[in-house]
């Protein structure tokens, strides 16, 4: 036995005791901040990944900015929160704050070890560190839609929102309205469109040979479909996206001349396509929000008529920056309802961290759910983070309560 670990040794014969070792310092959680992506929401998740990487405590997490590119490729990006906004009516990418400038770098999750692994053409690939949780800020399909979820699920890491099921039932607004109304919560009048419908001829119209009518346009059943409702439920319709966010692809049509190019912008974006009803009655939203005892609603929010745009869509929202009224103006009894319906919602499609629920409050006095968002529009003007303030929450904590409730979270089935 050495004398060092002898009971001998000089040290313990003297009485004096080893010096201490310094106590090492407890690594800071890692949060990866995910945006961008591959949807045409591209540009407004990447504002709200600036908006994020701004509010979150870099004395408590450190933080590293993942984009996705608009062609799908992984990039490290600048931390750089303030070349992430809309300057100039100008919209932002990821391409422009990659730290590659070929657009070169590919990243990947070592589901082992939690390990982001990032390398280049002819380069060693190196390791960034363990990722505790990520942050996932991409909006539409192919990030909010469950395929993201699915891939951190693989890999065992935790992250902050909706899990895969909620996500793909939060993106599909014909799956949603299914949802809510086998849950009992109101919806309006609808009908979908799938791609195939394109194809097919109405009723009696075909040869009888399952091939169609070649002398029918491709889409006259999905159009005669829409007429149908139409004529049932009257107009102005909505025409839109059945798998979009940010009020992309949505086109009010007041009659039947307008019908043709609403269906083909709404297809330009999803194949599969949603026509509503005109519901008549006030915009009414309401924010959701993962505490450590259960879901929690904030206050409601009024998206008052915009003037200058037939609706509420994207310009209004992101360019123009048109404001909602934060608290809506409601009765007492009319705010304890939609912030029930707000949590009903919630827990219908099984979400976790955040949600907005959207409503009309109809003329006759009834709150008539149009939608939830698993991941809101999150920038610092975007009502639902304007709900939270107003709420007693502001932007800084709210990130924060977000990551925490996912390091509370384990993957896999719960």
């Amino acid at each position: 036995m050495s004398s060092e670990n002898s009971s001998h040794s000089p040290e313990r014969s003297l009485g004096h005791s080893p010096e201490p070792r310094p106590e090492q310092p407890l690594r800071k959680p890692r949060v990866a901040v995910v945006f961008g992506g591959r949807s045409s929401e591209h540009a407004i998740s990447v504002v709200t990944a600036g908006a994020v990487l701004r509010s979150i405590d870099r004395t408590k997490y450190d933080v590293l900015p993942i984009g996705i590119t608009t062609d799908g490729r992984w990039a490290l990006t600048a931390d750089d929160p303030e070349r992430m906004g809309i300057a100039d009516r100008a919209l932002p990418s990821v391409e422009q704050i990659a730290e590659s400038t070929d657009g070169s770098v590919v990243l990947s999750v070592d589901p082992g070890s939690r390990e982001v692994v990032y390398s280049e053409p002819g380069a060693v690939p190196k390791v960034l560190g363990d990722v505790d949780v990520v942050f996932p800020v991409l909006h539409g399909p192919y990030g909010e839609d469950g395929t993201l979820q699915g891939l951190l699920e693989l890999s065992g890491i935790p992250y902050v929102g909706a899990g895969v099921l909620a996500s793909a039932v939060g993106q599909d607004k014909e799956y949603m309205k299914r949802v809510f109304t086998s849950f009992g919560l109101p919806v309006g009048p609808y009908v979908v469109i799938r791609p195939r419908e394109w194809e097919l001829v109405p009723d009696g119209e075909g040869d009888g040979d399952g091939n169609g009518d070649q002398g029918r346009a491709p889409g006259a059943a999905a159009r005669k479909k829409i007429v149908d409702f139409a004529a049932e439920h009257g107009w102005p319709l909505f025409v839109k996206p059945a798998r979009g966010g940010s009020s992309m692809g949505i086109t009010k049509v007041d009659d039947l001349s307008g019908l043709d190019e609403a269906i083909a912008e709404a297809r330009r974006h999803d194949p599969k396509i949603l026509v509503e009803s005109l519901l008549r009655g006030r915009e009414i939203e309401c924010g959701v929000l993962e505490f450590e005892d259960g879901p929690r609603a904030s206050v409601p929010a009024e998206i008052p008529p915009v003037t200058e745009h037939d609706f509420y869509d994207f310009e209004a929202k992101y360019i123009d920056s048109a404001a909602g009224l934060v608290p809506a103006p409601l009765t007492p009894e009319e705010t304890a309802e939609v912030r029930r319906l707000a949590v009903a919602a919630f827990e219908a499609t099984s979400c976790e961290g955040l949600v907005r629920a959207d409503f009309f409050l109809t003329e006759d006095g009834e709150f008539v759910i149009n939608e939830i968002n698993t991941m809101p529009g999150f920038t610092p003007i975007s009502m639902y983070p304007r709900m939270w303030q107003e709420s007693g929450v502001g932007y800084a904590e709210l990130v924060d309560r977000l990551i925490q409730a996912a390091l509370r979270r384990p993957t896999g089935l719960r």
